[in-house]
């Protein structure tokens, strides 16, 4: 039986009369990729913050990691770790010295080094942060979540603005840090995205989960609903296309 890590349980949240998340119930097992998907005022963002401790609820129950949130919230910030859309990082500081920075900060011994060898940053290790091309900020923004060891890592819209090759080679980076042994929480709005990285998925739509399931369980629950796509779907994409004609190497432009 899958163990949960993160366990939510009729959560509400307000803000005056609007009720923005409306007493939704899910798990987190243990070691899996688990997408919270849904359009812009779904609610997916306020829920992540709620379990993430940046944000207080209205009501409900969440626990993470056996920990009830209202109870011990410095001891899961200590578990979990945390990359958000935009992050601020001093920009004429180099890549190890914001990982020196970081590291003071939670007071955890870190080997600047591994880390970004871990993130494929290694040879921009005295690099300053303001040189990054938009993949490696992304990558260096996720390397500082894997700082304090956390066994829970909460990624918002990862791949937003890069290019394919981009996309791809973070792909590859969050599942290698799944096999590490962290859980991963994402959100993201490129749906092929959830489908290739994610385990199970919750849909969210005006603060209610409406389907929560593997990706494979839905497309197949969809297909035989009766629907059929208008235009015949082909071995590959215009994606593929790209990253086949352009290469699959990392590139630092």
């Amino acid at each position: 039986m899958q163990k949960a890590i993160i366990s939510v349980k009729n959560l509400v949240k307000n803000y005056g009369s609007f009720q923005a998340v409306k007493g939704i119930s899910f798990d987190v097992y243990e070691g899996e990729i688990f997408g919270l998907l849904g359009p812009n005022g779904a609610g997916k963002s306020t829920t992540l913050e709620i379990i993430e401790t940046l944000r207080t609820k209205t009501s409900g129950d969440v626990t993470v990691c056996g920990l009830d949130l209202d109870k011990h919230p410095d001891d899961i910030k200590k578990l979990i770790g945390v990359q958000l859309q935009t992050s601020g990082f001093y920009p004429g500081l180099s890549l190890i010295e914001l990982i020196e920075l970081f590291a003071g900060l939670y007071n955890q011994p870190v080997d600047p080094a591994e880390l970004l060898k871990l993130v494929n940053l290694a040879d921009k290790a005295k690099s300053k942060y303001k040189e990054m091309s938009g993949g490696q900020k992304q990558r260096f923004s996720i390397a500082t979540t894997l700082i304090n060891k956390p066994k829970i890592i909460f990624l918002d819209e990862p791949t937003t603005g890069l290019d394919p090759q981009a996309r791809r080679n973070l792909w590859e980076l969050i599942i290698n840090i799944r096999s590490q042994g962290a859980t991963v929480i994402l959100t993201t709005h490129y749906m092929d995205e959830a489908e290739q990285l994610c385990d199970r998925i919750a849909i969210m739509d005006e603060g209610k989960i409406i389907s929560l399931d593997s990706p494979d369980k839905m497309i197949d629950d969809l297909v035989q609903s009766g629907f059929e796509r208008p235009k015949q779907v082909k071995a590959a994409n215009l994606e593929d296309v790209f990253i086949h004609l352009t290469g699959k190497e990392m590139r630092d432009e």
